[in-house]
């Protein structure tokens, strides 16, 4: 049996006829259950965890119940729309989300400006992020990481997820046992639906066990709430600067990071430069920031979404298509996964994500000259230090360029080389 293709052969492989009278749209042709489920996992893990941070800096800021819905209205939309378009756009899984370490910055900063020049400084942040991307200035700085940093970062950031497996065996063993030994059995009997035999195994387990406190008291469409953004000195320096360094470090270059090390040459330009934007259109309503995401992108990039990489964008439509549904009606939805366990999100995480795991950890230490530095980056990244705002895989990547400098002299290009550098053909299907 021929082995998993990868993003490289699409150069080789020869051109197919557009779509057309007679031929079903192409979206629909490349659809699988495994790609749209990996694209459920990703918003489930989303909401599940990371926006409880958003729901801290809400309250830290005083907001009220419209503001707060609306806050979550704006990044689940700028999420979802993002998530689609760009997908469907590169025909790569482009996973979006709202800046979580924005978020914690915002948890001690939100309450000392007015809501208005808190909006003004989301506005400018988006702004500035966007120029960053459009520029090329971001793509150029991260082309010159080598590939085994870059691997060893996605390594890093993934590390605690894989453990959360296990550590989630101490508190509830059923729950945990079963999705994993779920999970294995799925790869040896049913390798593409494995995720899915381990959802499925874990709900029921949890439900066995009375542990299910999924509730929808009312269901109904958030009003999203407009503020005219005030703009002043203070709030740009407290508020957009942070933001602007965070979300660009700890989101955007992770984000780059896992598609480059998936195998795909993402446009840095099209892909920060456009949340860039979608972050500052829609920041009256209260998105902080929304850009690339990391953990939850390597959800969908790796083998368990698909077998065929080019096949596997289907899961950031589907991860885009259910961030809609859920923004659209804001808190109420949102009551739905917080009654999830938490043992079961942070289980099936982690075996959803095994395989960029693995990935990760190989293109790290495949040349003995990059080892040394490939290993720094990953201990660094993992070890989640945050430093001056900044999260522990900004550090990470740094740490890793610098010590591969110290030990080779030089940069050679990284993994990551721009959309121009390659020959242009047409997917095939």
């Amino acid at each position: 049996m021929p082995g998993p293709s990868t993003p490289a052969a699409e150069e080789r492989a020869e051109e197919v006829l557009p779509d057309g009278p007679g031929r079903r749209p192409r979206l629909i042709r490349d659809l699988s259950l495994s790609a749209v489920l990996a694209g459920v996992v990703a918003v489930v893990v989303s909401y599940s965890g990371p926006l409880v941070i958003v729901l801290a800096a809400a309250r830290a800021g005083h907001l009220d119940a419209a503001q707060t819905d609306s806050w979550i209205w704006a990044v689940s939309i700028g999420s979802g729309l993002t998530c689609i378009a760009l997908s469907l756009r590169t025909r790569m899984p482009v996973i979006t989300a709202w800046s979580t370490p924005g978020a914690a910055l915002l948890v001690t900063s939100i309450g000392s400006y007015a809501y208005d020049e808190v909006i003004g400084a989301f506005v400018v942040s988006g702004a500035v992020i966007a120029l960053i991307g459009l520029t090329g200035i971001f793509g150029r700085l991260m082309r010159l990481v080598p590939g085994a940093v870059v691997s060893a970062m996605l390594a890093g950031i993934l590390f605690s997820f894989g453990t959360g497996v296990f550590t989630a065996l101490e508190g509830t063993p059923v729950i945990a046992g079963s999705v994993l030994v779920a999970y294995l059995l799925g790869r040896r009997w049913l390798p593409r639906y494995a995720v899915l035999v381990a959802l499925v195994v874990g709900v029921l387990c949890s439900a066995a066990a009375s542990r299910l406190h999924v509730r929808l008291d009312h269901v109904g469409l958030v009003q999203p709430v407009f503020t005219t953004p005030a703009f002043s000195v203070a709030s740009l320096v407290g508020i957009a600067v942070p933001l602007t360094l965070a979300t660009l470090a700890s989101q955007n270059a992770p984000g780059v990071a896992v598609l480059s090390a998936s195998g795909y040459r993402p446009d840095d330009r099209l892909l920060v430069g456009s949340t860039g934007l979608v972050s500052a259109a829609l920041a009256p309503f209260g998105s902080h920031a929304v850009n690339l995401a990391a953990i939850t992108a390597a959800i969908c990039t790796g083998p368990e979404a698909h077998r065929d990489p080019r096949r596997r964008y289907v899961a950031g439509v589907a991860c885009g298509a259910v961030y809609l549904l859920v923004g659209a009606f804001g808190s109420t939805l949102v009551a739905f996964f917080a009654g999830l366990p938490k043992e079961l999100v942070a289980a099936l995480a982690g075996v959803a994500l095994f395989g960029a795991l693995a990935a990760g950890l190989t293109g790290a230490v495949r040349e003995d000259k990059d080892r040394e530095a490939a290993l720094i980056t990953f201990l660094a990244t993992a070890s989640g230090v945050t430093l001056f705002g900044i999260g522990s895989a900004f550090w990470g990547l740094v740490l890793g360029v610098a010590a591969h400098v110290a030990l080779n002299g030089r940069l050679r290009r990284g993994a990551a080389p721009s959309p121009a550098d390659r020959p242009t053909r047409r997917p095939v299907s």
